[in-house]
């Protein structure tokens, strides 16, 4: 296989670990914990694993020896960068308890573990893939583990390899799906541990005991070149509003990140947006206004940062969406004999005089999109909707309106971007490469220490990585219960923007003047090399957060 020569100078890069897993360790245990809310409800649900303690490891002066443990691993969910580094770090940490310790690496996600379909992760693997973007050691895939037959399943491969501890790196809802699984083999008495690991570019897996979810960095700084790029490109020929959109379904993070990166004109944050009560006219009318504002003072140019879930944060369209989906559902025989020309007047007609004016208001494809693009259960899928091009070509109509009365003197064109799959399989920068490999090495720890329904967490990210502190935090601690198909279901609660907290705070005292300003800020590309103020520095939101 031939490689780049970064591919190259990445693989002999040796990542950082925090001084505590340098040699043998000892634990540290806090007290009992309760899940974020519904705590009866989860309590019930995790009998097994609800309550157990915060665990923090510390250096200790003589290491235990152990018998050699076979483990599995799997990567759930869509990809992040660092994933290869946390089964490196998990390969490492094993190897180094018990030479003769195994990894098997479960294929294509969840679903490898239920079909018994796995290779063993030998170093000569292991090494190909270190420091490396993407999930393509062992690939990944969405398969939920919620049912019984699929975790007996599972149990008679791992019964067979004679696994004893499962590693699951995924998200929110993979996680959430460890905690379960770990509930289940506990109940069982079948020995077999569950260790989970916090992936999401998004960074809505976070809290006190996780500090920032893997991949995050990265994206944010891959996207925040590309606008850099785009920005710099945008002062140059002086003639266009790029309308950027970024990945983030359920979170702004990525959006705020990248705008405290490189200083757009104007970001669109989801969470304020439902906080205000803000309806599509509201964003397109003060979006048009900055616009307006820039084109007075000669700069008919601009940048705009849109989360990927801005619809669905859209009060009134959220209730436009629940009503469309529920319509269509009832009426999905005769809406299929109506002509497609005739079928947006169709829904005008039938909806709710709110929800149908609101409906008429946009422009056609967006209509189109909302009443026509359904998934398996019927819902609109609100992640195909072309926001970056509904809010322009809105916003080029309202000040065609304003030109019309005089209002506005300036020229509008617009370019339209989206921003996703380009940030998930990148090169790890550096805080991701040290972050991953010690959550991996973290799991190796919690699994010696014969624990299960825990994640893998490691904190003080804003210090240098020798002062990282590892340990781990129980999975019911993150739960709630949540509405998921017409059922109350136990779920890990996502971490959206906190419109009090530090990161949002600083964004909106800056964001009158960007609007205004010319404040462009050029990132350029993440940089593996050189001084450190360069190569590790931490993303903007954790420094806020952490106050460093």
């Amino acid at each position: 296989m031939t490689k780049s020569a970064l591919q190259i100078a990445r693989a002999a890069y040796q990542p950082k670990l925090p001084k505590a897993l340098k040699g043998a360790v000892k634990i540290v245990a806090g007290g009992a914990t309760q899940s974020v809310a519904d705590q009866q409800a989860i309590k019930t649900l995790f009998p097994n694993t609800y309550g157990m303690p915060l665990i923090k490891f510390e250096s200790a002066e003589v290491a235990m020896a152990l018998p050699a443990i076979n483990v599995g691993v799997i990567l759930s969910g869509g990809q992040a960068p660092g994933g290869h580094n946390v089964i490196s770090g998990l390969f490492d940490g094993i190897k180094s308890l018990n030479q003769e310790s195994r990894l098997y690496g479960f294929l294509m996600g969840p679903g490898g573990l239920v079909d018994h379909k796995y290779i063993e992760l030998t170093a000569d693997i292991i090494d190909e893939y270190r420091n490396t973007g993407g999930f393509d050691i062992i690939g990944s895939g969405r398969t939920k583990l919620e049912k019984e037959e699929q975790f007996e399943k599972g149990y008679e491969i791992l019964k067979q390899l004679d696994i004893r501890a499962l590693v699951i790196i995924g998200g929110d809802d993979s996680n959430t799906n460890a905690c379960v699984l770990a509930e289940y083999y506990a109940a069982k008495n079948y020995g077999i541990q569950v260790i989970g690991c916090p992936k999401t570019i998004d960074g809505d897996l976070k809290n006190d005991m996780i500090e920032t979810s893997f991949g995050f960095d990265t994206a944010c700084k891959t996207y925040a070149e590309v606008i850099g790029n785009i920005q710099r490109d945008c002062n140059s020929a002086r003639k266009y509003w790029h309308f950027i959109k970024l990945m983030g379904r359920s979170a702004s993070h990525i959006a705020l990140e990248c705008a405290l990166q490189v200083q757009p004109n104007i970001c669109i944050v989801s969470e304020e947006v439902e906080k205000k009560n803000l309806s599509l006219d509201d964003i397109v009318t003060s979006i048009a206004k900055v616009v307006a504002d820039r084109a007075a003072d000669g700069n008919n140019f601009g940048t705009i940062l849109i989360p990927e879930g801005l619809i669905e944060f859209i009060p009134a369209m959220k209730n436009l969406i629940a009503e469309l989906n529920d319509f269509l559902a009832q009426n999905a025989v005769e809406f299929s004999q109506i002509k497609k020309s005739a079928q947006r007047d169709y829904i005008i007609r039938h909806l709710s005089e709110e929800n149908s004016a609101i409906y008429a208001s946009l422009p056609e494809g967006v209509a189109r999109q909302l009443s026509l693009d359904r998934d398996p259960h019927g819902n609109v899928q609100v992640s195909l909707i072309e926001t970056e091009k509904l809010l322009s070509e809105m916003v080029g109509t309202k000040l065609a309106q304003w030109k019309q009365k005089g209002n506005y003197v300036g020229k509008f064109a617009a370019q339209h971007h989206f921003f996703g799959y380009e940030g998930r399989c990148a090169a790890p920068s550096n805080f991701d490469a040290d972050y991953c490999y010690a959550l991996g090495f973290t799991a190796s720890r919690l699994i010696a220490e014969g624990k299960t329904g825990y994640m893998s967490s490691v904190r003080n990210t804003t210090a240098p990585a020798e002062e990282w502190i590892s340990g781990g935090v129980p999975i019911t601690m993150m739960m709630n219960m949540e509405r998921r198909n017409g059922e109350m279901k136990p779920v890990i609660q996502k971490a959206l923007v906190k419109l009090d907290g530090a990161p949002f705070k600083t964004f909106a005292a800056n964001r009158e003047k960007w609007a205004k300003e010319t404040c462009y800020v050029y990132p350029g590309p993440i940089q593996y090399f050189g001084p450190s103020s360069v190569c590790d520095e931490p993303t903007k939101t954790l420094q806020l957060e952490q106050a460093r």
